[in-house]
């Protein structure tokens, strides 16, 4: 179904891609994995016609598609064959409604009302978008639009079906959903899908086969998805688990590996599970009765939060459960129907914008809203001249968090991932006494998430507070101190990390679940008890 032949891409002298032979036979789900900028996106958007048509570059080789060559057949004419759902799913939005959304693909591809009505309803139906289908796009919440994204591809009935980084802003439940469509949907009717995904905990069982760029140009590697994701420095936390144990073939699934487990769960049972960290001190932020209204519909209710300086937080819950909008609201930014917040005993929303930025500093779900200069070396200098601190301190923090990003690069041609990282750099910059994350791990790879975790936990032992909002369960599990669980705006869990995560299964890590009852959560905990051992 997809070929690809000697296939190599380039932008000026940045060889982005390189060796690429693949081929992707109908009906199998394929999942492309690498470090942030390795070069998936590009890949993926090879698919139909999009690089080079549309990006410019330099495309060597044949990408050929259902027979049909992307180089004499642009986007337009691969659209009957191949749907594809991109990193930021707003950017693809062309009408105002969920249900117009979902009829517009096929509108262009001129069918027929009766057929369309149908396809709008199955595709409702398939990822439960019912009481999402008169709602206005701009009124949803970032996992809301990703999945009516997916929807409005699918309605198409593609035979090639392209994902780059679907569950990015899914909660576990909806991503588990989604997934479980996609696989079903491939099995059932053999539509041939090329997923590109950091979060291969949520993916990795579902995959045939599986495709990893190394990148710096050096030609990819594709297999079942067990050894080589064994040889990836962005395995999952089973998969790496396996590799530490030596279990071969390497599970890439909660079932595989806990029919291997059970003589590590008794190695385990003599041995005390390391204590959360706790490092809080006097109360830095405070918030009561918080209530934020949009027209009608309320999306924090009366919430109350405490936090401590040293505090790592982690705000959970289900897309449209109120996160984001409780961390506009506590930032100041944010409209508050009600209640009061402090941070060190002064209100953000009253503060002049520097001054804000250095008490309560946040970084939202679409990091494009802070960007606006032409290359990243002026955004690293425009932060730090905002915050008054030495040249080169943005840059250093950037490459920090990830390395190597060029200085000249325009910020729009960086990677989602790469984007993100440029932001919390940005953010980080003025040291804020609170920062707030919106889903800050999104388009990270394992070694990016790392590095941010090392970050975040330097900066809350130094005296700052972090409070994040995330669906991302194996980040919670490595990097906070506490989990508050929101839904419909409201609070109903709060606390220690270790209690909360194993009180419910679609929280839990990998790794709780492949050692269940007992309470370990990350590979690094379970290495370190071996050593001990």
């Amino acid at each position: 179904m997809i070929r690809f032949e000697h296939v190599s891409v380039s932008y000026g002298d940045n060889l982005v891609l390189s060796g690429v032979d693949l081929t992707v036979p109908e009906g199998e789900l394929c999942l492309v994995v690498g470090n942030t900028g390795a070069g998936k996106s590009t890949l993926l958007r090879a698919v139909n016609g999009l690089v080079p048509h549309f990006t410019g570059g330099t495309l060597a080789g044949r990408v050929v598609v259902d027979g049909r060559d992307t180089a004499t057949h642009p986007p337009r004419e691969l659209a009957d064959v191949v749907g594809l759902v991109g990193q930021d799913p707003v950017a693809g939005f062309v009408t105002d409604t969920v249900e117009e959304e979902l009829a517009y693909s096929m509108e262009s591809l001129a069918v027929p009302e009766a057929v369309m009505r149908k396809r709008v309803e199955e595709t409702i139906d398939l990822l439960g978008l019912a009481d999402l289908r008169g709602r206005p796009l701009a009124t949803l919440s970032g996992g809301q639009q990703q999945r009516v994204a997916i929807g409005a591809t699918l309605t198409a009935h593609p035979r090639v079906l392209v994902l780059d980084e679907p569950t990015s802003a899914l909660d576990p439940g909806a991503a588990e959903d989604v997934l479980a469509a996609i696989h079903r949907l491939v099995h059932d009717l053999g539509m041939t899908v090329l997923i590109a995904e950091h979060r291969l905990e949520r993916v990795a069982q579902y995959a045939d086969r599986v495709v990893w760029l190394p990148g710096g140009g050096a030609a990819p590697i594709a297999g079942d998805p067990g050894p080589v994701l064994a040889e990836t420095p962005v395995a999952p936390p089973v998969v790496r688990l396996g590799r530490r144990m030596g279990w071969t073939p390497p599970p890439v699934s909660i079932r595989d590996a806990r029919r291997l487990a059970e003589p590590l769960r008794e190695r385990l049972r003599t041995v005390a599970p390391p204590a959360t960290e706790t490092l809080a001190g006097k109360e830095i932020l405070v918030a009561h009765g918080v209530t934020v209204r949009y027209g009608k519909t309320t999306a924090v209710q009366e919430l109350a939060l405490t936090v401590a300086v040293g505090e790592r937080v982690a705000v959970m819950g289900r897309n449209g459960s109120g996160k984001s909008s409780l961390l506009w609201a506590l930032q100041g930014s944010g409209k508050r129907a009600s209640g009061t917040v402090t941070v060190n005993g002064s209100d953000p929303a009253a503060l002049k914008p520097a001054a804000r930025r250095a008490r309560i500093g946040l970084v939202p779900q679409q990091p494009n809203e802070l960007l606006y200069l032409h290359t990243v070396a002026a955004e690293c200098a425009q932060a730090d001249t905002e915050s008054g601190r030495p040249t080169g301190t943005c840059r250093t923090i950037l490459d920090s968090l990830t390395p190597g990003i060029p200085t000249d690069i325009h910020p729009r041609d960086l990677s989602e991932g790469q984007r993100l990282a440029l932001v919390l750099a940005i953010a980080l910059t003025p040291r804020p006494d609170v920062l707030l994350l919106d889903e800050p791990t999104r388009g990270l790879d394992y070694p990016a998430k790392t590095r941010l975790a090392d970050t975040l936990r330097a900066l809350a032992r130094t005296g700052h507070a972090i409070v994040l909002a995330t669906h991302d369960v194996e980040f919670v599990a490595e990097y906070a101190t506490r989990v508050v669980v929101m839904a419909d705006g409201e609070v109903v869990a709060d606390g220690p990390v270790g209690d909360v995560v194993t009180a419910s299964p679609v929280f839990a890590p990998q790794v709780a679940k492949v050692l269940a009852p007992q309470p370990w959560f990350t590979v690094a905990a379970v290495e370190t008890a071996l050593d001990v051992l």
